[in-house]
């Protein structure tokens, strides 16, 4: 794969990190929708590149999609990454988080960076559909993290050739206190305030679970906040610390088998080193830490003609081992 040089002029990791959403106004095509139930009444919507029915459709590899926290088709990145990969003849997929599609899901259960059984269920639905065709997967940061936990889990039968996990922030306790600090609290601001509307709009489900006031979740000011009083006690942690801790996929990278592909950098505004390994990782494991590309950003080209580094790089190095299977 080839290395990372930022743009010239947007070389600072906050530019990084946003340019691409100033760059990017509108999605570069309307995805074919798909919504798939869930076993408790619940369901997930999949964005998808073309119609997945054709008999043209049902030969293509496949690119599978993991998205940020509360991010969605129309994300820069997400319909970047699938139109590219869709122009060098695979089928693109993304699975949206429940809650992330722009509907509110039915439960008051919603998602968070270790809930891998919905990505399951929905690998196990592509599975069924495409049995013979190679599948690749990227996670992109707390859909990277959900990734790593998934392919530890099952990494007997992960039910993917191949995968890549992008700006996953994977210690998540020193991730929620590095965002609180200096610029970062931008993104935090934009993050929360996303969280509580949608914890707000699904107030009604969520009492029925949680003795948690209306008032309260509004009164929530840090992302920490937001996982212990919600997060946390609604998909079965004993407070925040306990889910970062046993969601976090740093320790996990060991226990995975296939492929994998970790892209960071050095520079992101999300991280603190400790979401770089220290142990020795498997020969499976290709560890990229590159100096700059803020968070999910990697813009490089000029700043007058910026190109996604993504969406050249990931295409191209699957393109290879795809076509050597």
């Amino acid at each position: 794969m080839t290395h990372f040089t930022a743009a010239k002029g947007l070389s600072n990791p906050h530019l990084q990190t946003l340019a691409p959403r100033f760059i990017r106004k509108k999605a570069l095509f309307e995805p074919i929708w798909q919504r798939l139930d869930t076993p408790d009444n619940d369901f997930l919507d999949l964005a998808w590149s073309e119609d997945w029915q054709t008999a043209q459709a049902q030969k293509k590899p496949i690119f599978i999609l993991f998205h940020g926290l509360e991010g969605c088709f129309y994300s820069p990145y997400a319909n970047g990454l699938m139109h590219a990969f869709a122009k060098q003849g695979w089928l693109s997929v993304m699975m949206h988080f429940r809650g992330c599609s722009g509907q509110p899901n039915h439960n008051a259960r919603s998602y968070h960076s270790g809930e891998i059984e919905d990505a399951r269920y929905f690998l196990e639905h592509i599975n069924f559909q495409f049995p013979n065709q190679t599948k690749v997967a990227v996670g992109i940061s707390l859909g990277g993290n959900m990734l790593a936990n998934y392919l530890a889990q099952y990494n007997q039968d992960p039910m993917i050739s191949a995968a890549t996990i992008i700006s996953a922030p994977l210690d998540l306790s020193a991730c929620s206190t590095r965002i609180e600090q200096g610029f970062s609290k931008i993104y935090k601001t934009y993050l929360l305030s996303s969280l509580k509307k949608n914890a707000l709009r699904k107030h009604h489900l969520i009492k029925g679970e949680l003795d948690v006031s209306y008032q309260s979740i509004k009164r929530v000011t840090k992302l920490y906040e937001f996982d212990d009083l919600i997060t946390a006690p609604l998909h079965g942690f004993n407070g925040a610390q306990d889910y970062y801790h046993r969601c976090s996929g740093i320790n996990k990278l060991k226990n995975i088998r296939l492929p994998l592909q970790i892209i960071h950098a050095k520079d992101d505004p999300f991280m603190t080193e400790a979401v770089i390994p220290k142990y020795a990782l498997p020969s499976n494991i290709d560890y990229r830490l590159f100096e700059q590309g803020g968070h999910v950003g990697f813009v490089t080209g000029s700043a007058l003609r910026p190109k996604f580094w993504l969406e050249e790089a990931l295409p191209a190095y699957y393109q290879s081992w795809a076509l050597s299977k």
